[in-house]
């Protein structure tokens, strides 16, 4: 199969790319840049020049393509487009300035997809999506259960923003297009790693304590990297259109245990702080640090029939590729 991936570059992605040519499909990538485009070649995959922005690249790229596995997404403001960055610094107070950048991020990433969709419209041909566990869940709720493949995104969530992009895949899944969706935990681990968890660590060392919110024992899932990109493929290869599937190797790691080994490795103390400082520790991290995110792939394991092999992440996480200098 030939597949056209965007974000093959990044952490994932370039899982992706290589568990792809692995298993005998060609891969076409979004490259944002020469440099990028180099890179891939280098690796035996075919760049296309543009970015998410680039209709023109996308719709080419996607309708010569057997297939697509989309995830870029603008995690950087030095991503968005200077008239974007304008409205996102200048469009409203300061304190806004976070949800102003993950709504122009989302709204980009849902014309990616609409662009993408219409090439593939009636062709019965994949398009597999990704988006965050996190946007079942939202701060103070208390999961009685973890949240499954069924369950829709919660409007309070700290994700809300992207899952809320699910409408537009379920949307083209009714349009003769195999879309699905790959909802991942919110931490994908594994060498490399520039997510959540990196971050967590970069706080602990700058405040000079790995902390958690009041008892810690809010949950969070958690992925391998290399299982996370067998799941894309799986996806890609056998996914039912319109289904949702969990990128989950555990199902619920409390916080606080992820707060004590980073705390550990770093030799710096740990401990509980009010929900009411957890902004001033965290930052724009704060309502996901809060938020409990059990969440279960038993249907996932079920209907793919992938099984996560990869370590975990507390495993993962005293290695000490985590902690080496930036």
């Amino acid at each position: 199969m030939k597949v056209f991936v965007t974000g093959a570059t990044g952490f994932i992605g370039s899982a992706v790319t290589q568990e792809l040519m692995a298993a005998g499909h060609s891969v076409t990538a979004l490259a944002r840049s020469e440099a990028a485009a180099k890179a891939l070649s280098a690796k035996g995959i075919q760049p296309i020049l543009g970015n998410l922005d680039d209709s023109g690249s996308l719709r080419t790229a996607a309708a010569a393509a057997d297939g697509v596995i989309h995830l870029a997404f603008m995690h950087g403001l030095g991503q968005v487009p200077f008239a974007q960055r304008l409205r996102i610094f200048f469009g409203g107070l300061p304190t806004g300035i976070v949800s102003r950048f993950l709504a122009i991020s989302a709204e980009a990433d849902r014309r990616a997809i609409d662009t993408i969709g219409a090439a593939l419209k009636g062709s019965g041909r994949p398009l597999v999506t990704t988006f965050g566990t996190i946007g079942l869940s939202h701060v103070g709720f208390r999961a009685g259960k973890p949240a499954t493949e069924e369950d829709e995104p919660d409007v309070l969530s700290p994700g809300i923003a992207r899952a809320k992009t699910e409408e537009k895949v379920e949307a083209w899944a009714s349009l003769g297009v195999r879309a699905t969706m790959v909802r991942l935990a919110p931490s994908v681990h594994g060498d490399g790693d520039t997510g959540f968890v990196p971050q967590l660590i970069n706080i602990a060392r700058k405040k000079g304590q790995s902390a958690y919110i009041g008892d810690g024992q809010n949950r969070w899932p958690a992925v391998h990297r290399r299982d996370a990109a067998r799941l894309f493929r799986l996806a890609l290869e056998k996914g039912v259109a319109g289904a949702r599937y969990h990128g989950v190797g555990e199902e619920a790691i409390p916080f606080r245990s992820i707060a004590e080994v980073i705390g550990g490795q770093l030799n710096v103390p740990v401990g509980s702080i009010p929900a009411r400082e957890a902004a001033k520790q965290f930052s724009f991290l704060a309502g996901f640090a809060a938020t409990d995110n059990p969440s279960s792939s038993t249907l996932t394991r079920e209907q793919l029939g992938w099984e996560p092999t990869g370590p975990g992440l507390l495993t993962d996480l005293k290695a000490p590729g985590y902690y080496a200098s930036k």
